[in-house]
């Protein structure tokens, strides 16, 4: 007759709830193509419900995952940050092996770790980091195109980019870059870093803020691109957010370019190596190997 302990292991249901309970913090990578975000929503396909799911088929009832972030639908994460309470049967760090054997390959649990009872994924988070990455190569590229937005309508000029990101540093309401349809209730947010640079035919647009608002990355980023492109100056830029002008910003850059990359803690539950691979560079083949392979 199998043990709680080893019919948990193993993947089968337990019946009982043991009194003592462990919080396991999990580190999750996911490509957002197929997803209607992160947050369970009726009759759609979300990422918490999938690893909810994955959990009860362990466990045997409902478990709820709380998330770092919630990232909308086509967006992806690198390194998404989440946290669950269960029954302290199986050693926490090996809660990453047996979900990954229960989900779909566009979800990938990276590591687990028990952590304090005090400790949230949401509400310890010091920070999350955004990447949005633009493609402004004249001919599409397959290997490319689920992970950026392919702008190549007209040149981008990524020094006045930055010139207009630099003065959002800092604490700063920004209503003209939050979407209708969210619980939060206010639009204030403490931006701590900014930075938009070119790597050959990409342009990176990333901030690191205390929390973000519903739409808001795509909604800047969509208005970042008018000051590349030379149809509006960073004065102007930072004159609309600093008079939230939420209706004069009226275009948001498609999903699939936007990129949870980091989540940051004072504790951090996990070895910062599993960060250094969150910022993966697109890597393009040159023209020799492109006639190499040709014949």
């Amino acid at each position: 007759m199998q043990s709680s302990w080893t019919a948990a292991a193993s993947g089968s249901n337990v019946e009982s709830t043991p009194e003592k309970l462990q919080r396991v913090a999990l580190v999750i990578q996911y490509l957002g193509t197929y997803f209607h975000g992160w947050q369970r929503q009726p009759q759609q396909r979300t990422v918490q419900e999938e690893i909810e799911n994955a959990l009860q088929s362990v466990l045997g009832y409902p478990i709820i995952l709380h998330g770092a972030g919630r990232t909308d639908a086509g967006v992806h994460a690198a390194a998404q940050v989440a946290h669950f309470d269960a029954p302290a049967l199986v050693p926490s760090h090996r809660w990453a092996d047996i979900l990954n054997h229960r989900l779909q390959s566009d979800i990938v649990i990276r590591a687990s770790a028990a952590v304090d009872s005090s400790w949230h994924a949401r509400f310890s988070a010091l920070w999350r980091r955004y990447r949005y990455s633009l493609y402004t190569d004249k001919r599409p590229n397959l290997f490319v195109r689920p992970f950026s937005w392919h702008y190549y309508q007209a040149p981008l000029n990524e020094v006045l980019m930055q010139e207009a990101l630099a003065p959002m540093v800092g604490r700063h309401h920004l209503a003209a870059f939050h979407r209708a349809g969210s619980s939060r209730p206010h639009s204030w947010v403490e931006v701590q870093t900014t930075q938009c640079s070119r790597d050959g035919p990409f342009i990176h647009i990333e901030l690191q803020a205390s929390g973000f608002l519903y739409g808001m990355m795509r909604l800047l980023v969509g208005l970042l691109v008018q000051v590349g492109r030379g149809l509006r100056s960073p004065a102007e830029f930072t004159e609309l957010w600093t008079a939230q002008r939420r209706d004069q910003v009226r275009y948001a850059a498609p999903p699939q370019g936007l990129c949870l990359l980091r989540v940051g803690y004072l504790d951090f539950p996990f070895p910062t190596e599993l960060w250094f691979d969150t910022q993966p560079k697109f890597v393009l083949p040159t023209v020799g190997e492109l006639e190499h392979s040709l014949g």
